[in-house]
């Protein structure tokens, strides 16, 4: 039998008498800041990023904020300075807020590298009439589906790239370090210590990203099994040979030919990082070697520019020769019937 529920006393408080554990305020920790203090925080954070010629990050907003405080003796200045990390966050995200709704010709973002106010999309076509030389350069095809392999998979390998597309990724990850989209990460710990890669920080910039996780689809994708590359075989043909001989010669030497085995090893691996080191060498070399050809051809065109003009001074020259020795002679005789007539020659002017 159920017993019936006792009436609650309307009178009593609900609210317990001692706050729970999540509301007491954690040892340390400022209080959050009033509502005049939080709207002043807002302008001050909007002024902040607006004046800041790089994207501003909430640390060095925070910054500000404590040193303008440690020089000043005005309260609501003071009272800034006490202004946490969430609260410096939500004053930036309420300001975006405001200029969504607003429908401001700017907008205020977070990217990877800090807080920044930047053009509507909508407008791009006419803001780019301001910059016609800075076209953006399109990545190919074969591009973008080796950049999205490590952007998904990095720290990834050049094999492992190869063994999802099936062609070689040279000329394109040429490219793309080339163009600070990804960088060399480290060596992978298997046999030959190939190189790794990854993507760089202006990869998240470029794409408005804050972190690889905000790519499309990016939990789902990160989990999709993809073609690996065949992992190298632990042993050599100078291992397998060294081997043979250690059963042969019996446990007497059997240490000898162990030596040998981890040299021999050890000259294949450094012998295959020499040779990656000395391709990329050489790629980089070949790119110096492209962009001082337009140098040198503009450099023999001033030349024959020069030649040209001096060819054309030549016959001036010769011309304006014997004018000059008429010019010196017609002094001559001037300067002589002066004297012979007792007048001073002309004194030449200042």
């Amino acid at each position: 039998m159920v017993e019936p529920e006792q009436p609650m006393d309307t009178e009593q408080p609900m609210e317990p008498d001692t706050p729970t554990e999540a509301e007491q305020p954690v040892e340390g920790e400022l209080p959050s800041l009033d509502e005049s203090a939080g709207s002043k925080l807002k302008h001050v954070a909007e002024a902040l990023v607006f004046a800041s010629p790089k994207p501003i990050t909430t640390k060095e907003i925070i910054a500000a904020l404590k040193s303008a405080a440690a020089s000043s003796e005005d309260e609501t200045i003071k009272a800034l300075g006490k202004s946490k990390a969430a609260d410096v966050v939500a004053a930036l995200t309420a300001v975006a807020a405001d200029l969504a709704a607003t429908g401001r010709a700017f907008q205020l973002v977070e990217k990877i590298s800090g807080w920044v106010l930047v053009s509507d999309p909508s407008c791009a076509a006419w803001v780019r009439q301001l910059y016609p030389e800075a076209k953006p350069t399109r990545l190919t095809g074969p591009q973008l589906e080796t950049l999205a392999i490590i952007a998904y998979r990095q720290p990834v390998t050049r094999a492992d790239m190869e063994a999802v597309r099936g062609v070689s990724v040279d000329g394109v990850m040429q490219i793309l370090l080339d163009r600070s989209l990804v960088k060399i990460a480290g060596r992978a710990e298997v046999p030959g210590r190939p190189l790794l890669y990854s993507t760089t920080e202006y990869f998240l910039e470029h794409f408005g990203l804050k972190n690889t996780d905000e790519l499309p689809n990016a939990s789902e994708l990160k989990r999709v099994v993809l073609p690996t590359a065949p992992a190298p075989p632990a042993e050599t043909e100078a291992t397998a040979k060294t081997s043979g001989s250690t059963a042969e010669t019996g446990d007497l030497v059997a240490s000898e030919p162990a030596v040998e085995t981890s040299v021999a090893d050890n000259v294949t691996r450094e012998t295959i990082f020499r040779v990656e080191e000395m391709n990329s060498l050489a790629k980089e070399a070949d790119s110096l070697v492209k962009e001082t050809d337009p140098l040198a051809k503009e450099t023999d065109s001033l030349a024959k520019e020069t030649d040209s003009l001096a060819k054309e001074t030549d016959p001036l020259a010769k011309e304006t020769d014997p004018l000059a020795k008429e010019t010196d002679s017609e002094a001559t005789e001037t300067d002589s019937e002066a004297t012979e007539g007792g007048a001073e020659p002309p004194k030449p002017r200042d």
